[in-house]
Protein backbone atom coordinates (compact mmCIF):
# COMPACT_ATOMS: atom_id res chain seq x y z
CA UNK A 1 0.00 0.00 0.00
CA UNK A 2 2.67 2.46 -0.45
CA UNK A 3 1.31 4.17 -3.22
CA UNK A 4 -1.95 4.85 -1.28
CA UNK A 5 0.35 6.17 1.86
CA UNK A 6 1.86 8.74 -0.54
CA UNK A 7 -1.15 10.53 -0.25
CA UNK A 8 -2.64 12.69 2.55
CA UNK A 9 -6.53 12.99 3.30
CA UNK A 10 -6.28 16.50 1.46
CA UNK A 11 -4.79 14.52 -1.37
CA UNK A 12 -7.05 11.46 -1.45
CA UNK A 13 -10.35 13.84 -1.35
CA UNK A 14 -8.97 16.17 -4.00
CA UNK A 15 -8.35 13.38 -6.14
CA UNK A 16 -11.91 11.67 -5.69
CA UNK A 17 -13.56 15.13 -6.49
CA UNK A 18 -11.69 15.08 -9.44
CA UNK A 19 -12.58 11.81 -10.52
CA UNK A 20 -16.09 12.53 -9.86
CA UNK A 21 -16.04 15.91 -11.81
CA UNK A 22 -14.21 14.60 -14.62
CA UNK A 23 -16.46 11.53 -15.23
CA UNK A 24 -19.08 13.88 -14.93
CA UNK A 25 -17.73 15.76 -18.14
CA UNK A 26 -17.44 12.72 -19.67
CA UNK A 27 -20.75 11.66 -18.96
CA UNK A 28 -21.88 14.81 -20.20
CA UNK A 29 -19.95 15.22 -23.15
CA UNK A 30 -18.68 11.63 -24.04
CA UNK A 31 -14.96 12.70 -23.76
CA UNK A 32 -13.05 14.89 -21.50
CA UNK A 33 -11.71 12.54 -18.57
CA UNK A 34 -8.45 12.32 -19.55
CA UNK A 35 -7.91 16.16 -20.21
CA UNK A 36 -9.15 16.96 -16.42
CA UNK A 37 -7.98 14.20 -14.20
CA UNK A 38 -4.46 13.45 -15.50
CA UNK A 39 -3.36 16.77 -14.35
CA UNK A 40 -4.63 16.41 -10.98
CA UNK A 41 -3.32 13.30 -10.72
CA UNK A 42 -0.02 14.22 -11.96
CA UNK A 43 0.01 16.44 -8.42
CA UNK A 44 0.35 13.52 -5.99
CA UNK A 45 1.58 10.84 -8.31
CA UNK A 46 4.22 10.71 -11.38
CA UNK A 47 2.95 12.13 -14.59
CA UNK A 48 3.63 8.35 -16.14
CA UNK A 49 1.36 6.97 -13.05
CA UNK A 50 -0.74 10.29 -13.47
CA UNK A 51 -1.99 8.93 -17.36
CA UNK A 52 -1.92 4.44 -16.22
CA UNK A 53 -4.16 5.54 -13.39
CA UNK A 54 -6.61 7.16 -15.46
CA UNK A 55 -6.31 4.68 -18.16
CA UNK A 56 -7.21 1.84 -15.78
CA UNK A 57 -10.77 4.21 -14.63
CA UNK A 58 -11.46 4.55 -18.55
CA UNK A 59 -11.57 0.97 -18.41
CA UNK A 60 -13.52 0.03 -15.95
CA UNK A 61 -15.93 2.49 -16.67
CA UNK A 62 -16.14 1.78 -20.22
CA UNK A 63 -16.33 -1.96 -19.35
CA UNK A 64 -19.93 -1.30 -17.22
CA UNK A 65 -21.35 0.40 -20.23
CA UNK A 66 -19.99 -1.78 -22.86
CA UNK A 67 -23.34 -3.00 -24.21
CA UNK A 68 -24.84 0.25 -24.63
CA UNK A 69 -21.04 1.65 -26.23
CA UNK A 70 -20.97 -1.55 -28.70
CA UNK A 71 -24.86 -1.09 -29.67
CA UNK A 72 -24.46 2.49 -30.36
CA UNK A 73 -20.99 2.98 -32.04
CA UNK A 74 -20.76 3.70 -35.65
CA UNK A 75 -18.41 0.95 -37.99
CA UNK A 76 -16.03 4.03 -38.27
CA UNK A 77 -14.94 3.23 -34.54
CA UNK A 78 -13.47 0.00 -35.12
CA UNK A 79 -11.41 1.19 -38.01
CA UNK A 80 -10.27 3.80 -35.70
CA UNK A 81 -9.85 1.58 -33.12
CA UNK A 82 -7.33 -0.89 -35.02
CA UNK A 83 -5.00 2.09 -36.24
CA UNK A 84 -4.95 3.72 -32.22
CA UNK A 85 -3.66 -0.41 -31.51
CA UNK A 86 -1.17 0.39 -33.99
CA UNK A 87 0.19 3.30 -33.78
CA UNK A 88 0.02 4.32 -30.13
CA UNK A 89 3.43 2.23 -29.51
CA UNK A 90 4.85 4.40 -32.02
CA UNK A 91 3.29 7.45 -29.82
CA UNK A 92 5.18 6.30 -26.85
CA UNK A 93 8.85 5.87 -28.79
CA UNK A 94 8.52 9.17 -30.38
CA UNK A 95 7.77 10.76 -26.30
CA UNK A 96 11.37 8.86 -25.67
CA UNK A 97 12.87 10.85 -27.97
CA UNK A 98 11.24 14.10 -27.77
CA UNK A 99 12.55 16.75 -25.50
CA UNK A 100 9.56 17.63 -22.75
CA UNK A 101 9.63 21.24 -23.75
CA UNK A 102 8.70 20.39 -27.89
CA UNK A 103 6.23 17.39 -26.54
CA UNK A 104 4.20 20.49 -24.68
CA UNK A 105 4.05 22.34 -28.14
CA UNK A 106 3.16 19.51 -29.94
CA UNK A 107 -0.09 18.84 -27.41
CA UNK A 108 -1.12 22.57 -27.46
CA UNK A 109 -0.96 22.52 -31.05
CA UNK A 110 -3.41 19.83 -31.42
CA UNK A 111 -5.41 20.32 -28.64
CA UNK A 112 -5.77 23.94 -30.36
CA UNK A 113 -6.44 22.08 -33.77
CA UNK A 114 -9.26 20.68 -31.86
CA UNK A 115 -11.09 23.58 -30.77
CA UNK A 116 -10.53 25.22 -33.55
CA UNK A 117 -12.51 22.35 -35.49
CA UNK A 118 -15.14 21.94 -33.54
CA UNK A 119 -16.24 25.57 -33.95
CA UNK A 120 -16.44 24.80 -37.73
CA UNK A 121 -19.84 24.00 -39.65
CA UNK A 122 -21.03 20.66 -38.75
CA UNK A 123 -20.57 18.39 -42.25
CA UNK A 124 -23.24 15.82 -43.50
CA UNK A 125 -23.43 12.35 -41.67
CA UNK A 126 -21.94 10.42 -44.40
CA UNK A 127 -19.20 12.76 -44.72
CA UNK A 128 -16.06 10.71 -43.53
CA UNK A 129 -14.16 9.58 -46.28
CA UNK A 130 -11.92 6.22 -45.45
CA UNK A 131 -8.80 8.83 -45.30
CA UNK A 132 -10.45 11.01 -43.00
CA UNK A 133 -10.98 8.15 -40.83
CA UNK A 134 -7.25 6.53 -41.51
CA UNK A 135 -5.68 9.43 -40.54
CA UNK A 136 -7.91 10.37 -37.20
CA UNK A 137 -6.93 6.80 -36.11
CA UNK A 138 -3.32 7.51 -36.60
CA UNK A 139 -3.55 10.89 -34.84
CA UNK A 140 -5.30 9.10 -31.84
CA UNK A 141 -2.94 6.54 -31.67
CA UNK A 142 0.04 8.99 -31.55
CA UNK A 143 -1.72 10.70 -28.95
CA UNK A 144 -2.43 8.09 -26.50
CA UNK A 145 0.85 7.23 -26.89
CA UNK A 146 2.50 10.69 -26.67
CA UNK A 147 0.30 11.97 -24.19
CA UNK A 148 -2.16 9.81 -23.14
CA UNK A 149 -4.91 12.08 -25.12
CA UNK A 150 -6.94 9.93 -27.73
CA UNK A 151 -9.46 12.78 -27.97
CA UNK A 152 -7.94 15.45 -29.87
CA UNK A 153 -8.31 13.87 -33.12
CA UNK A 154 -11.49 11.84 -32.29
CA UNK A 155 -13.73 14.57 -30.78
CA UNK A 156 -13.59 16.68 -33.92
CA UNK A 157 -14.45 14.12 -36.27
CA UNK A 158 -17.50 12.30 -34.34
CA UNK A 159 -19.10 16.27 -33.22
CA UNK A 160 -18.90 17.82 -36.12
CA UNK A 161 -20.55 15.99 -37.85
CA UNK A 162 -24.60 15.68 -38.44
CA UNK A 163 -25.05 12.52 -36.90
CA UNK A 164 -27.00 11.53 -33.52
CA UNK A 165 -25.85 12.79 -30.21
CA UNK A 166 -25.88 9.33 -29.19
CA UNK A 167 -23.89 7.84 -31.82
CA UNK A 168 -21.37 10.52 -31.24
CA UNK A 169 -20.78 9.67 -27.80
CA UNK A 170 -21.08 5.92 -27.72
CA UNK A 171 -18.48 5.71 -31.10
CA UNK A 172 -16.17 8.02 -28.65
CA UNK A 173 -16.64 6.57 -26.03
CA UNK A 174 -15.53 2.93 -27.38
CA UNK A 175 -12.66 4.80 -29.07
CA UNK A 176 -11.13 5.98 -25.80
CA UNK A 177 -12.06 2.64 -23.82
CA UNK A 178 -10.19 0.95 -26.18
CA UNK A 179 -7.26 3.36 -26.09
CA UNK A 180 -7.29 3.57 -22.55
CA UNK A 181 -6.75 -0.91 -22.93
CA UNK A 182 -3.99 -0.34 -25.40
CA UNK A 183 -2.01 2.18 -23.43
CA UNK A 184 -2.28 -0.15 -20.38
CA UNK A 185 -1.36 -3.26 -22.61
CA UNK A 186 2.21 -0.92 -23.53
CA UNK A 187 2.41 0.14 -19.81
CA UNK A 188 3.05 -3.66 -18.81
CA UNK A 189 5.33 -4.48 -22.14
CA UNK A 190 7.89 -1.48 -21.21
CA UNK A 191 7.71 -2.64 -17.68
CA UNK A 192 6.54 0.60 -16.06
CA UNK A 193 3.18 -0.13 -15.16
CA UNK A 194 2.50 -1.05 -11.35
CA UNK A 195 -0.06 -3.44 -9.70
CA UNK A 196 -0.50 -0.79 -6.99
CA UNK A 197 -2.16 1.30 -9.33
CA UNK A 198 -5.03 -0.62 -9.68
CA UNK A 199 -5.78 -0.54 -5.64
CA UNK A 200 -6.35 3.33 -6.40
CA UNK A 201 -8.12 2.72 -9.34
CA UNK A 202 -10.78 0.59 -7.20
CA UNK A 203 -10.46 3.60 -4.74
CA UNK A 204 -11.65 6.02 -7.09
CA UNK A 205 -14.25 4.14 -9.17
CA UNK A 206 -17.13 4.67 -7.11
CA UNK A 207 -16.50 8.34 -7.30
CA UNK A 208 -16.35 8.01 -11.34
CA UNK A 209 -19.55 5.76 -11.39
CA UNK A 210 -21.77 7.96 -9.62
CA UNK A 211 -20.14 11.36 -11.52
CA UNK A 212 -20.30 9.49 -15.08
CA UNK A 213 -24.34 8.74 -13.99
CA UNK A 214 -24.94 12.04 -13.39
CA UNK A 215 -23.36 13.12 -16.13
CA UNK A 216 -25.18 10.91 -18.93
CA UNK A 217 -28.31 11.86 -17.26
CA UNK A 218 -28.04 15.57 -17.66
CA UNK A 219 -26.84 14.57 -21.48
CA UNK A 220 -30.26 13.44 -21.92
CA UNK A 221 -31.68 16.58 -20.66
CA UNK A 222 -30.02 19.46 -22.64
CA UNK A 223 -30.76 20.46 -26.27
CA UNK A 224 -28.24 19.50 -28.77
CA UNK A 225 -26.92 22.59 -29.49
CA UNK A 226 -26.17 22.81 -26.05
CA UNK A 227 -24.13 19.60 -25.87
CA UNK A 228 -22.13 20.88 -28.42
CA UNK A 229 -21.20 23.88 -26.37
CA UNK A 230 -20.62 21.97 -23.71
CA UNK A 231 -17.95 19.82 -25.84
CA UNK A 232 -16.34 23.28 -27.22
CA UNK A 233 -16.35 25.02 -24.08
CA UNK A 234 -14.04 21.86 -22.77
CA UNK A 235 -11.74 21.60 -25.92
CA UNK A 236 -11.49 25.05 -25.27
CA UNK A 237 -10.36 24.95 -21.70
CA UNK A 238 -8.04 22.04 -22.54
CA UNK A 239 -6.62 24.03 -25.23
CA UNK A 240 -5.77 26.82 -23.08
CA UNK A 241 -4.33 24.68 -20.47
CA UNK A 242 -2.29 23.08 -22.98
CA UNK A 243 -0.99 26.44 -24.64
CA UNK A 244 -0.21 27.69 -20.71
CA UNK A 245 2.02 24.33 -20.10
CA UNK A 246 4.40 25.14 -23.42
CA UNK A 247 5.00 28.39 -22.64
CA UNK A 248 5.68 27.89 -19.22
Amino acid sequence: MELLAGYGLAAIVAALLAAFGSAFVRGLTGFGMAILLVPVLALALSPLDAVLLTNFLSVFIGLSEIRRLLRGAERSAWVIIALVALTTPVGLYLLSVTSPALARVVIAFIALSAFLAILLPRRGALDHHPATTGSVGVMSGLMTGYAGMPGPPVVPYYVGRDIPRETAKASMLLIFTCASTTGLVSGAALGVLEATLVLLAVLLFPAVLLGNWLGNKASGRIADRTWRICVGLVLGAAAVAALVKALG
